[in-house]
């Protein structure tokens, strides 16, 4: 019987081999679950503080403007109405005269102790953020509100009012905005006034340097035709589309329809 021999060497290249296999599989393991908790810490953690950073705002803006003690006029819109997304109807708010909007009192950036300025309320889609001054991630959208556009128009001012949003993590406050449809009701509450204004268009993808979807009257320069060509009052939401990708924005469009003077 022959007895086979095994030389120290290939002893060796095993132990060496199996050490290499067992310390890559740790390797990706670990590699594993640090994205694991990344992926987590994105999606689901960001969201939650987010959101409740957003919504002590929100209360905030709320507890400043009570206290002010700015009377609502005759036929204005009752702040409980208001704050529930405007279900009470346009007759709760200071109509426009022949449809066309009157300009109220635009709203100005504050200055005070809050960064946000004013509160949007979407019903359909249950939100309620508010806005601050610029569209910078740190400062104002992975703080989950609503951006304002430097250099566009403020609430109640003729031209284009113009906000962007995060669709994914940081609160994600325009992740459903491709639920809105034609006629739905968009509400921007400011210290004096609130404005209803109501979806009329949509763009369901167009370029990030898309410009002309920011000026006084809003048109697409990448797609000819989607857009307004007249002056007017007019509401624009921007976010990123598809989910979970930058490529491109989702743009939804609004007419100032009623005025409602606190």
């Amino acid at each position: 019987m022959r007895v086979p021999v095994v030389q120290h060497r290939t002893l060796r290249r095993r132990a060496r081999r199996r050490s290499v296999l067992w310390g890559g599989g740790e390797v990706l393991v670990t590699v594993g679950v640090v994205l694991l908790l990344l992926v987590v810490h994105q999606l689901w953690w960001t969201n939650r503080q987010a959101r409740a950073a957003a919504d002590r705002q929100v209360h905030a803006l709320e507890r400043e403007w009570e206290g002010s003690g700015t009377p609502t006029p005759p036929g204005g819109p009752a702040s409980g109405d208001a704050r529930s997304g405007g279900r009470g109807g346009d007759e709760e708010s200071r109509p426009v005269p022949g449809g066309e909007p009157a300009p109220g009192r635009a709203a100005t950036p504050s200055r005070g102790t809050h960064p946000a300025y004013a509160i949007l309320t979407i019903p359909r889609l249950d939100l309620r953020v508010p806005v601050a001054e610029g569209i910078r991630k740190a400062d104002v959208l992975d703080l989950g509100y609503a951006g304002h556009y430097p250099g566009t128009q403020q609430p109640g001012q003729a031209g284009n009012f113009a906000l962007a949003g995060h669709r994914n993590t940081h609160g994600e406050p325009f992740r459903h905005l491709d639920r809105l449809r034609r006629g739905d009701r968009v509400l921007v509450e400011t210290a004096t006034a609130v404005y209803a204004y109501t979806v009329d268009r949509t763009l369901a993808r167009t370029s990030p340097r898309d410009s002309g979807v920011l000026r006084p009257v809003p048109a697409s320069l990448v797609h000819p035709g989607r857009g307004y060509r007249e002056p007017g009052y007019y509401l624009t939401l921007t976010t990123c589309t598809p989910a979970y990708s930058s490529a491109y924005r989702l743009v939804v469009w609004g007419k100032l329809t009623s005025v409602g003077l606190r």
